[in-house]
């Protein structure tokens, strides 16, 4: 058994949290509320403290690891100077297996980086294979995004005991119970997010893409399955990756753990526990079964499968822009217009949140008008779960095709037979893949969206591939498959809106936009018209 670091509560958080007993024990109830409120206020923002500064192990310190190995085993194989080994993970159980395989097969160290981590199937069975691998010897290091791991506080800060871990979360709140107090005492810090999704093993391999860890990313769900796009990469681009990750690890926003959540100490030695009591061993024992029956685990852990060759950059944002200290060089968006270039044939946008605003009315607009065929992905009405964002992108839809461009939105359909394990995953489903196409020459696989959110707010990761032949069979897949699992929206003679899909072989007409009732249609009306296109 380990022995445990003492958590910590930092001078300032134990300053108010003292105000605040004496407040409530020397005036009524009105009063202590009201200066309860102010104190939070004054509480809103973590203090950094010293923390222990760590880097990712060098190509000397992991070579004589089983993935170092064979992923440099690979790359000679390929005879590609240069390039990084791509394969993409559409399926989401094989996209749940290969980070499961990479938890197995490390050696030296694992550092994982999310903005999503649930408390299910798969958020337990992932972190007991951290705390497995760390039990191992392996150094595990893990950054996430303090907004998405909703009741996980007590079992992190057990597993961040453990001396081979390390837990550091991004832009904390200081009220752990009552979290949404934080948009209101320290909004212009706390609206910024870390959406950032990498899974790196002994810096020899790398995950990276659109999914966060849950069951609703990984096939482990009966209900609505989030369609998903993933890419395991090795290569010369999980450097780059390994030294993002650095770079947000020693950022002015990732606290550690210890400063920022206060559990009971008997509680670190409960780690297998905690990690097992959010469901049940039937649950899992089901869920690992389908997982074995794939053939995937295998051809992954011997790099039997094969990889698309090709030149691969890196794209983030700098990391001081979650504290809004970056400048525009450092925003990923501005990478990306200089990496991917102008369209001058076809572009392909699939992201779940679309809100294009204005300026990119504008320049989809001008792209049109130049000849460029621009067909854009998103998620339908009846299948988003932000009614705000569907409202931003939907007073748009009439100006976009009045311009050419093609609009499809992704139905919540769960017919097995539109289902895919190709290019974007599968369609029984919501939207959740974010990835662009452009010329059949280059494509984006990251967790970028197209709206401001992405643009200006969160911090994003995502790699641009420059392959044509990748990037034509999944202009292909899209084009093969978007029929069948999305409406695609057209504008009437009298400049009217309506919705085809396709249906057991038949063309079916929708006059008024599927799923809508009054009471959405008055929502829908409210949200679009208010100023907060900024926000989403």
């Amino acid at each position: 058994m380990f022995t445990p670091k003492r958590p910590t509560i930092d001078t300032q958080t134990r300053h108010c949290l003292s105000q605040i007993l004496e407040v409530r024990s020397s005036i009524g109830f009105k009063g202590a509320v009201f200066v309860t409120l102010l104190l939070l206020i004054g509480c809103a923002s973590p203090v950094q403290q010293d923390r222990i500064p760590s880097y990712h192990l060098t190509t000397a310190e992991i070579a004589d690891t089983l993935l170092a190995k064979a992923s440099s085993q690979a790359v000679a194989a390929s005879a590609q100077s240069g390039q990084s080994g791509i394969h993409l993970l559409p399926n989401p159980q094989n996209a749940f297996a290969s980070r499961i395989v990479l938890a197995k097969a490390a050696e030296r160290s694992i550092d994982i980086q999310y903005y999503i981590w649930e408390k299910d199937v798969t958020g337990t069975l992932m972190l007991q294979a951290m705390f497995e691998a760390a039990e191992r010897g392996v150094r595990v290091r893990i950054l996430l995004d303090d907004n998405g791991i909703r009741g996980l506080d007590q079992g992190l800060a057990a597993l961040n005991q453990h001396p081979n871990v390390q837990i550091r979360l991004f832009n904390p709140f200081n009220q752990r119970r009552l979290k949404w107090l934080g948009y209101i005492t320290d909004f212009s810090r706390v609206n910024r997010r870390m959406h950032n999704k990498s899974f790196t093993a002994d810096n020899s391999v790398t995950i990276i893409g659109g999914r966060n860890i849950g069951d609703d990313y990984f096939g482990a769900t009966s209900g609505i399955l989030k369609q998903d796009l993933d890419l395991v990469a090795i290569g010369d681009v999980v450097q780059a990756v390994s030294e993002d990750f650095d770079r947000y690890w020693q950022s002015e926003s990732a606290f550690p753990i210890e400063t920022v959540v206060n559990i009971d100490e008997a509680a670190t030695f409960q780690v297998e526990t905690l990690y097992s009591k959010h469901v049940t061993q039937d649950q899992k024992q089901k869920y690992l079964q389908a997982i074995r029956e794939s053939t995937f685990i295998e051809d992954l852990f011997t790099m039997q499968y094969s990889f698309q060759w090709s030149e691969v950059n890196m794209v983030s944002d700098d990391p001081a822009k979650g504290v809004g200290g970056n400048d525009e060089s450092g925003l990923l968006i501005n990478r990306l217009k200089h990496i991917l270039g102008n369209p001058q044939q076809r572009l392909i946008l699939i992201s779940p949140y679309f809100v294009p605003t204005d300026s990119g009315v504008k320049v989809l607009t001008e792209l049109a008008q130049l000849g460029v065929d621009i067909s854009v992905l998103t998620n339908s009405m009846e299948a988003t779960d932000v009614l705000p964002v569907h409202a931003g992108y939907a007073k748009h839809r009439k100006d976009l095709l009045k311009a050419g461009v093609t609009l499809y939105e992704m139905r919540p359909t769960s017919d097995e037979k539109t289902m895919s394990v190709r290019a974007f995953g599968s369609s029984a489903s919501s939207l959740h893949a974010k990835t662009f196409m452009v010329d059949s020459a280059r494509m984006f696989v990251g967790s970028f969206n197209f709206d401001p959110r992405s643009a200006r707010l969160n911090t994003e990761l995502g790699f641009v591939i420059e392959n044509p032949s990748l990037t034509y069979q999944s202009e292909e897949e899209f084009y093969r498959l978007v029929g069948q699992v999305s409406y695609q929206v057209k504008l009437d003679e009298n400049g009217d809106l309506y919705w085809l899909s396709q249906e057991q072989q038949q063309s079916v007409k929708h006059e008024t936009e599927p799923g809508m009732s009054v009471f959405k249609r008055v929502g829908l009306g409210i949200l679009s018209i208010l100023p907060i296109d900024w926000l989403l």
